[in-house]
């Protein structure tokens, strides 16, 4: 029994190791992009790749879990004003980027688990108009609390971001940054698909009641998504502020919890190759879109209809995801 089962092991592990080194093909390619692309388009690829590690931390709690959160925008706010509170003339303060990162995905981390527990009874309809709620009390939070985030005005003339002897001021610098974070998340969120809280979130995703029946703690695991979901967008965030060296409520309105939303629907629920898939068509269609001004939105909204309509589960469904691609690496 034990010389049979090297020879299936090793075959797993190669098979691995072949994904992986197709999976870096993509970053390599974004990497490469970068150097000839003008600015204009740079920044949209930075913006694919930003809502597209925004879209793989959404996928832990809709995609994985089946918990529909519509109030994600509140994590990346949490994060983007973070860096603007504590690395910007606002109270004149400048800590580096590298410790404000911790700091602000960290605080939306706590406050995706403190969202949790009162949610954790609420299914379906309830829980989207729970999160939904929540996301647009931290919006008019950050609108009104004048003395703290300056209110609609918005925080400008936040500091440049630092990381290593390297200074991110240019699209180009934001591209090797948003790269390396979306390979960090992208493994990170296949890593928690493949384990042993994949497969608790999968069984509280199919029936929580029947999970409950099998010895899973359901209140830990739903905790546990919001926590890592919620961390992710908060890390976003951070990012998007040293992005734009300015922040406002108007960023982080429910339409941008919707766009993030219909990342991962249109690019395919629990996939995280659907989640790149989805960045890249809802940022790139609205832009492809901008000759036709008058009728943009009329024209992104049916283009959306007709990608759900043809393809419900996504453009790339579940069954295709990390671990089918290491199956038919490793030839079976």
């Amino acid at each position: 029994m034990t010389s049979e089962a090297h020879p299936l092991a090793a075959p797993s592990r190669l098979a691995t190791g072949r994904a992986a080194a197709v999976l870096l093909l993509i970053p390599i390619a974004a990497l490469v992009a970068g150097h000839f692309l003008p600015t204009y388009p740079l920044r949209i690829l930075d913006m694919i790749l930003l809502y597209a590690i925004l879209g793989l931390g959404l996928n832990i709690v809709v995609g994985y879990a089946g918990l529909l959160d519509l109030g994600y925008v509140a994590f990346y706010a949490i994060g983007a004003y973070t860096y603007a509170l504590l690395a910007s003339g606002q109270f004149d303060i400048h800590l580096p980027f590298a410790l404000v990162l911790l700091i602000g995905a960290s605080l939306a981390g706590i406050a995706g688990v403190l969202l949790g527990i009162p949610v954790l009874r609420l299914r379906g309809d309830y829980l989207a108009i729970v999160t939904l709620g929540f996301g647009e009390i931290i919006r008019v939070l950050m609108n009104n609390l004048d003395g703290l985030t300056n209110g609609p005005q918005g925080i400008a003339r936040i500091d440049e971001a630092h990381l290593l002897g390297w200074t991110f001021d240019t699209p180009l610098d934001f591209l090797y940054l948003l790269v390396g974070m979306l390979v960090v998340v992208f493994l990170f969120a296949w890593r928690v698909q493949d384990s042993a809280l994949g497969t608790a979130l999968a069984a509280v995703r199919e029936d929580q009641d029947a999970a409950r029946g099998c010895g899973i703690d359901t209140t830990k695991v739903k905790l546990v998504a919001f926590g890592f979901s919620a961390f992710i967008g908060g890390a976003g965030g951070v990012v998007f502020a040293a992005m734009q060296r300015f922040v406002s409520p108007e960023s982080f309105t429910f339409w941008e919890s919707l766009v993030i939303v219909l990342v991962i629907v249109v690019g395919g629920l629990g996939n995280p190759f659907g989640a790149i898939l989805g960045a890249a068509l809802l940022i790139l269609i609205p832009e492809l879109l901008r000759a036709y001004a008058d009728y943009r939105l009329l024209l992104y909204g049916l283009a959306l209809v007709l990608i759900i309509l043809a393809r419900p589960r996504g453009l790339i469904s579940r069954d295709f995801g990390p671990r089918w691609l290491v199956r038919k690496l490793g030839g079976r």
